[in-house]
């Protein structure tokens, strides 16, 4: 799950697996994981940089949009309660 919010947060730019470190997963989990989100296309390959490969969420896939569509209204849900409750946040 983290990898998936964290590429779906950053759905228009593509990431490196040393950039997806940050998504607070281990090296092992991420070459576990990977190959099995390319595998069920939910994450394809952009492109190559010397020997890194980039990798991004696919917006043609129906999971993948299903999953960024469920992203989205969660994150509206929490903003309007936020508003509702008229929470101040110090700068």
């Amino acid at each position: 799950m983290r990898i998936l919010q964290y590429l779906i947060e950053g759905r228009d730019f593509d990431y490196t697996l040393t950039d997806l470190l940050h998504a607070g997963v281990s090296w092992g989990t991420l070459n576990m994981l990977v190959p099995k989100l390319l595998e069920l296309e939910i994450v394809v390959k952009t492109r190559k940089i010397g020997r890194a490969t980039l990798y991004k969420i696919n917006r043609n896939n129906l999971a993948a949009k299903q999953l960024t569509e469920l992203y989205d209204k969660l994150l509206l849900v929490k903003l309007n309660e936020l508003e509702e409750k008229k929470v101040e946040i110090p700068a």
